[in-house]
Order: structure tokens, then C-alpha cells, then sequence
């Protein structure tokens, strides 16, 4: 697969409940499985890896009994192969580490697949991406993220477009291109999408310009377009 073979209509959306209303976590959930969305996004924040604290396992397991969408869990914890089973028992289909928190990424990545869960690596924007060439056999997606972690509604940083394409060539070269999704993370919006699409990402985060817009689908519309 290469840039130009990606269908805008066909990127998945994962609206990140980071922005969501914290107060209707099971009405936020049915409102945009209802608006179109692939998958919801769960940021997991532990005050160390950012400086930012949400939630953990049993807050993810109660929002699993109130929904049926794909749960991709982004660790942006210390440690995480301390808590990759408590994510998956919580219901967790895709569980993301950063590569950043791994000292060793190709055991933690072997983990989470042995739990029958997906496996993400995550690079933050500093991240050069030959740090994983070494372990796309063992990955599902890879997530570039194009504003620091720890807060929503940051600024896009554009030179992760440059990064989603290398990830792309990497793919290809490899034989993975079909296989493993390519997702950006901060600052997603109509806007930026486009530009992430053409470089090579399958799948987009988005907070507030999902939950920040009244009509959820249209939001989710706007972003493959």
C-alpha cells in the first residue's frame, strides 16, 4: 500500500474520550458509536510518563459494559508491562506503550499479544522512528504523536507528517503495509487530516473536534473528507 492508494472514506476515526463529558461516559460512548466512530480512544495517564492523571482499569471495565466499539487503550504510563493484563481483563482490544517508557519494547509488545490483545508502539514527537524497525513484525499500529502527551487541545506539531510517511516506507519495505495501521494522535482536525491522510496514516485521533462539535457524525464526516 503506498500514500496514494489510502481512501479518506476508509481511515478509521477514534474520537479520544480524553475530551469527552466525563460526567455521560456510557452517553458519549453511544453517541458516537451512533456518529460513525471505529473505535473509542482511552488515554491512560499516570502523572509520571505526563503530567496528567485520568483513569486505569475499572474505569475502563464499566465503560466496557456500556459498549460494543473497538476500546484502543493508549498507555502513557511508567512501567506498563505491570499493567497490561488488568487493561486487557478490563477490555481492552488494542493496548499502545510508548516506546519512550519500554526498556524493553520487543518483550512488552510480545506480552501484550500473548493475552490475545492487539499491540501498538507509540513514538512521541522527539522519537526518531528507526527505534522500532526492529519490532514491526510484533506490532499491529503504530501511533506517531503530533502534539506532546499529557493534555488535549494542543497545537499539531507538522513535522509528525514527515514521520507518518518514513513509518509508511518502513511498511512497505517490510511487507506490513497492509497490516498494520498507522494512527495520528493531537491536533486532529478537519484541517489537519488531510495532510495526515496523504502521508500515509490509516487511523486518527480526535478529541475536541469530535466532542467539541454539536453534531458528532458530522465531525467524524468532516475528518475523512
Amino acid at each position: 500500500m503506498t500514500r496514494a492508494m489510502i481512501d479518506p472514506a476508509r481511515v478509521k476515526i477514534a474520537p479520544s474520550i480524553l475530551a469527552s463529558d466525563f460526567s455521560d461516559l456510557a452517553g458519549e460512548l453511544r453517541r458516537i458509536a451512533e456518529a460513525g466512530a471505529d473505535w473509542a480512544h482511552l488515554d491512560v495517564m499516570d502523572g509520571h510518563f505526563v503530567p496528567n492523571i485520568t483513569f486505569g482499569p475499572p474505569v475502563i471495565a464499566k465503560m466496557r459494559s456500556k459498549s460494543d466499539l473497538p476500546f484502543d487503550v493508549h498507555l502513557m504510563i511508567e512501567h506498563p508491562e505491570r499493567y497490561v493484563a488488568d487493561f486487557v481483563k478490563a477490555g481492552a482490544d488494542m493496548v499502545t506503550v510508548h516506546a519512550e517508557a519500554c526498556t524493553h519494547l520487543h518483550r512488552v509488545l510480545g506480552q501484550i499479544r500473548e493475552t490475545g490483545a492487539k499491540a501498538g508502539v507509540v513514538l512521541n514527537p522527539h522519537t526518531p522512528v528507526n527505534v522500532i524497525e526492529n519490532v514491526l513484525d510484533l506490532v499491529d499500529m503504530v501511533l506517531i504523536m503530533s502534539v506532546n502527551p499529557g493534555f488535549g487541545g494542543q497545537k499539531f506539531i507538522p513535522a509528525a507528517l514527515g514521520k507518518v510517511a518514513r513509518v509508511r516506507e518502513m511498511l512497505v519495505a517490510a511487507g506490513l503495509a497492509s497490516a498494520v495501521e498507522i494512527q495520528v494522535d493531537g491536533g486532529v482536525d478537519e484541517k489537519t487530516a488531510p495532510a495526515c491522510i496523504a502521508a500515509g496514516a490509516t487511523c486518527l485521533v480526535a478529541g475536541t473536534a469530535v466532542f467539541g462539535k454539536p453534531d458528532y457524525a458530522a465531525a467524524i464526516a468532516a475528518l475523512r473528507k
